[in-house]
């Protein structure tokens, strides 16, 4: 059998600089935001999301301040178009929004003229010739956001849609992440839930692997596909194996409608398997991070002890929503 030749000392030398996998992405200063829209993480670059955070790095002290009012955005008109009920996100926008000077309009699809039948496109369009900058968009139906985006003048901010996506939600935990630890690259993060039906996971798997975070989704077998794995993530069904392993652990919320579909036997089966409490967290880190999209089924995914506890970050990820809004509106808005 033939050898194979040396390497020559140039190819080692290019071979020496390639980054490992996992290897720390970093900011670029020269870098330019330039899209339009923010439709979810699958579409951006590792610097796109590093630009966001740290955007939203240099708006969080607003809310620290005696007036907590910026006027980056002083003329903007932000449509909150929300075709799904929403507490947290639908606030936190409209928060974001007045924060940086905008005027905000919010349409609910209940009582409108979508419940008379008007369509989704329509309906944008007729609110767009009203002088709308920014519409904020969560829709049932998933790749919504995405076809009015195509659609329209205005800039479109993706605030969930169907089991797709939900790039903020990912981006506000992802920051708090870095926030926390200091760094991105080699941290090791378990999803524990309901898999299969969150955009919130798929977000946050998404981002994490970009950035160098290592994923490990946890839940039933039948909540938990197993196409999964081709998004760069570990799959365990035991919550018990991962928990001595992992720097940070995110609690998705059980919708109970799942039940009837005969997914898992019961709330109580499914919190004894994979509900995070006192005795489980003593397994943990000492230094593990929690977290919660919210809102929380407190005795079902965490108890009260673990959700109001040290380790829990879980008001830390509200706050940091609020500057990762404030960082998204601004960048779609600079065209």
């Amino acid at each position: 059998m033939a050898r194979k030749a040396p390497i020559s000392s140039k190819k080692r030398k290019s071979a020496s600089r390639k980054k490992p996998p996992d290897a720390e992405v970093t900011a670029k200063e020269d870098f330019v935001w330039t899209r339009k829209d923010l439709l979810g993480l699958d579409e951006l670059s590792p610097h796109e999301i590093l630009h966001i955070l740290d955007t939203a790095e240099s708006f969080r002290e607003v809310s620290t301040r005696s007036i907590k009012k910026v006027p980056a955005l002083r003329g903007k008109v932000v449509g909150l178009l929300f075709f799904e009920d929403s507490t947290r996100t639908r606030m936190s926008f409209e928060l974001a929004a007045s924060r940086l000077s905008a005027d905000t309009i919010l349409f609910s699809a209940k009582g409108s003229s979508v419940s008379k039948g008007e369509t989704t496109l329509d309906t944008v369009r007729n609110i767009e010739a009203m002088g709308v900058d920014v519409f904020v968009v969560r829709h049932s139906e998933s790749g919504a956001p995405h076809l009015l985006a195509r659609q329209v003048q205005a800039s479109i901010v993706n605030a969930g849609d169907g089991a797709h996506e939900h790039p903020t939600q990912a981006l506000l935990d992802i920051f708090t992440i870095r926030q926390k630890l200091g760094r991105l690259a080699g941290v090791k993060v378990a999803i524990v839930g309901d898999i299969a039906h969150s955009r919130v996971a798929r977000s946050n798997i998404l981002g994490l692997r970009k950035l160098g975070a290592e994923v490990t989704v946890v839940g039933p077998p039948t909540l938990v596909p197993n196409a999964i794995t081709s998004m760069g993530c570990r799959v365990s069904h035991s919550l018990d194996d991962v928990l001595g392993e992992v720097d940070v652990i995110n609690m998705l919320r059980i919708q109970f409608e799942r039940f009837g579909g005969g997914l898992f036997p019961s709330l109580r089966e499914y919190s004894r398997l994979y509900g995070l409490g006192g005795q489980r967290l003593a397994k943990c880190k000492n230094n593990v991070l929690i977290m919660h999209p919210g809102p929380i089924n407190r005795g079902v995914e965490l108890t009260s002890e673990v959700a109001d506890g040290p380790n829990s970050c879980i008001l830390r990820q509200v706050a940091n929503g609020l500057a990762i809004r404030m960082a998204v509106l601004f960048l779609v808005s600079q065209r």
